[in-house]
């Protein structure tokens, strides 16, 4: 794939781009279409009404969206309104109804806020709290399709808080069902397993595909249709019949109608802003959104799908992350994944039934599990304690009371913390800064604060400079900087450079970080300087002796990477944020940095973060065309019609079956493969190696390099660049 070239939008897009959209398209459908069963299933809404909000989030809203890589359907988040919106206004097919009405009208609210451009208004909200939200939603998903997993019938549950849920685990273990048990527990096994699994091919595809592709044989031999109740079952019944406008606004006037219009409202635009921005960052063209656009997209979405039956749909995070992973390029990719699952609900609907309902609630179980892991409150204070303290305040609340409440208190908290850190009343919501601009260059002095609540004017400044100049912030006369400014600024650095300019930070010497963690809250305070003592890993012990011992130098420091990587095959669908453990000197073909990555896949509660050692070579003085080169398998056949064509060779069939190589200038790419070059390659262990600009990465899997492995690395790299430095050397003398 040429990511130079961005695609195009609209029907030339499509003609441009189909085949890697419809193939991401499909994939996204083989991942929403359990998903939107069971996130139905869980809202109490009829499960096939979570196939039709991703149908028309695909085959509708596609046209009006504002952002090109995101998928919208029902999403987890959602799950607990929905269910309490239903229960409230009486349950079953009634309450189901009274919901829609609300869907409906929050929908509208939410299409005037987007003609209003009420797009940055996600920038107010502190992550901590944000993602403390998500946590609970987890717990509380968590807290019912445990006992749906059981094989516990649905309506004992009805009416029971998070908390007695919880106390009835005990009890649904006593009365489990043991073949429904089983299928559930294979399931999880399923889910958990398979990132365990190193085939490239295993990961590509989505778990809930293998989920599928096991337990629907298992009901059948079991005889599940027959032999269980009817509630272990997906039931589908006579869906298109069902399909009409289904709204009911008996309820308009009640303050229980309201108190849902205004959660719905709020929780479904932040997530979909969010997730708009985050994926953003993982477009391999760095395209920008329309929030405001978007934010209309999704609400004539949730009026037409509140009004036919169907759920609230968002940006849903984990199958936007997916369609980048598969190749997507442009909305059609959205377009095709709601194509095809309206083929499913056309011809497949007698399978759909034969999915177990244990099946499905392992998926939301699994869901529930990474918006509330472990993993989620390490990171959190690895930021920094304050900001775990706003997390678990957040869950707390919510739990006991609701989502705006439990928001509103993570906000509250945020506010505390700035006010004995110093903050002063006047930045509280203003941002407050000095800007020059000299030689066309800009000069920002920050005033005060540059926190959460603020942050919404320093992103019209952001908005307000012209691309390719200098932009440098001083920050030595504020007095605080927040984790969510922090990482807010690390975006436009990111964005602002990739574009030809630069973005640099300075005047933090006085300031006491919270955490080491790079994008950690910072205040001012200067007797304790910015200065902590560098606490090595083992790993970076070992990793400093061998240093030591081969004339390395050793940085241990993480740092962030915003421009060494840029366009590398490496970033495309990824984002490399931070690099550490460097070690650098210089060989005969240029400068040899070794260093561990921190390879950023995917977005919010489906992000994944994977450390890599790789080995770059730089200032060499070969003139190489770019190209990438990586070990073949099923999966790099599938690449072939979305990241270009691979270049065999007829005389080397070990070579062709061993690599995938791919370059844009084929015959220049064919030239450099001599048959030194692809001899050297046949006879090593299979490494990724990529040029660009005459820079090369190389890294031999996606994961950290044992100490053995390092001089190999090494030894590879040095072999490889002496034997294109050779062969380029020919060419140039004949």
């Amino acid at each position: 794939m040429n990511i130079k070239t961005i695609p195009k939008d609209g029907l030339e897009g499509l003609k441009q781009n189909w085949k890697a959209d419809a193939l991401s398209g499909f994939l996204v459908f083989l991942l929403a279409l359990p998903l939107s069963l069971g996130i139905a299933k869980a809202s109490e809404f009829p499960a096939a009404m979570g196939v039709l909000t991703a149908m028309i989030g695909g085959l509708v809203v596609s046209f009006f969206a504002g952002s090109r890589l995101t998928i919208k359907g029902p999403a987890a988040g959602l799950i607990t309104i929905c269910a309490g919106a239903v229960t409230e206004m009486g349950g079953g097919p009634d309450g189901w109804h009274l919901a829609l009405g609300v869907i409906v009208v929050a929908a509208l609210i939410q299409l005037v806020f987007g003609f209003l451009k009420f797009g940055s208004l996600s920038d107010f909200f502190p992550h901590s709290a944000i993602h403390g939200m998500l946590a609970a939603i987890g717990l509380i998903i968590f807290s019912k399709q445990i006992h749906i997993l059981l094989g516990i019938d649905p309506a004992t549950l009805n009416g029971l808080e998070t908390l007695e849920l919880y106390e009835r685990i005990p009890d649904s273990i006593i009365h489990e069902d043991f073949r429904v048990t089983l299928i559930g527990v294979i399931s999880l096994l399923i889910i958990f397993g398979l990132p365990l699994i190193k085939s490239k091919m295993v990961k590509k595809l989505p778990a809930p595909v293998f989920v599928l592709l096991v337990t629907i044989p298992l009901a059948w031999i079991m005889d599940f249709k027959h032999t269980e109740p009817a509630f272990d079952m997906v039931q589908v019944g006579n869906f298109w019949a069902s399909v009409g406008f289904n709204a009911n606004f008996d309820m308009i006037g009640t303050w229980v109608f309201w108190k849902y219009v205004i959660m719905f409202l709020f929780v479904n635009s932040l997530e979909t802003l969010l997730t708009v921005k985050a994926i953003d960052g993982l477009d391999p063209w760095r395209r920008i959104s329309d929030y405001d656009k978007d934010l209309r997209a999704v609400g004539i979405g949730n009026a037409i799908s509140g009004m036919l039956g169907g759920l609230p749909m968002i940006s849903e995070v984990a199958r936007s992350s997916a369609n980048i992973t598969f190749g997507g390029r442009t909305q059609w990719a959205n377009f095709f994944h709601g194509f095809f699952l309206l083929t499913a609900m056309l011809l497949f609907i007698p399978v759909i039934e034969m999915i177990p309902n244990t099946a499905l609630a392992a998926l939301l179980i699994a869901v529930g599990y990474r918006l509330a892991s472990p993993n989620e409150f390490f990171k959190t204070y690895k930021i920094g304690s304050e900001q775990l303290v706003i997390f678990v305040t957040t869950i707390i609340v919510t739990l006991a009371t609701d989502l705006l409440v439990g928001v509103g208190s993570g906000i509250l908290m945020k506010f505390i913390f700035h006010m004995i850190n110093g903050v002063p009343l006047r930045s509280l919501f203003k941002a407050r800064f000095e800007l020059v601009q000299t030689n066309g260059d800009y000069y920002i002095k920050v005033l005060d604060a540059a926190i959460f609540s603020n942050l919404i004017g320093y992103k019209r400044l952001f908005r307000s400079f012209v691309p390719g100049k200098k932009v440098v912030f001083n920050f030595s006369e504020a007095r605080m900087v927040d984790h969510t400014f922090m990482e807010a600024f690390y975006h436009f650095q990111e964005e602002y450079q990739h574009h030809g300019g630069q973005a640099l930070a300075t005047g933090f010497d006085n300031f006491r970080a919270f955490s080491n963690h790079p994008l950690a809250a910072r205040k001012f305070d200067p007797v304790k300087q910015i200065t902590f003592e560098l606490k090595l890993s083992p790993r970076q012990l070992t990793l400093r002796k061998f240093c030591e011992e081969n004339d390395f130098s050793f940085y241990p420091q993480k740092i962030k990477s915003v421009l060494k990587y840029k366009d590398f095959p490496i970033e495309i669908g990824t984002r490399i944020r931070f690099e550490e453990n460097i070690m650098e000197r210089y060989i005969d073909q240029g400068r040899l940095t070794i260093s561990d990555i921190t390879l950023t896949e995917g977005a919010g509660q489906a992000q994944q973060d994977t450390q890599i050692t790789v080995a770059m070579i730089t200032e060499s003085n070969l003139t190489i065309p770019d190209f990438a080169l990586e070990p073949e398998n099923l999966w790099s056949k599938l690449s072939e019609l979305t990241s270009g064509t691979d270049i065999d060779f007829s005389a080397h069939q070990v070579f062709s079956k061993k690599y995938y190589l791919r370059g844009q200038d084929e015959s220049a790419v064919r030239k450099l493969f001599s048959e030194p070059v692809i001899d050297f390659l046949e006879k090593e262990e299979e490494m990724h190696i990529e040029c660009h600009k005459n820079k090369f990465l190389l890294y031999k899997n996606r994961g950290l390099a044992e100490l053995h492995e390092i001089p190999n690395l090494i030894q590879f790299s040095e072999k490889f660049l002496k034997l294109l430095d050779a062969n380029t050397t020919v060419r140039t003398v004949l």
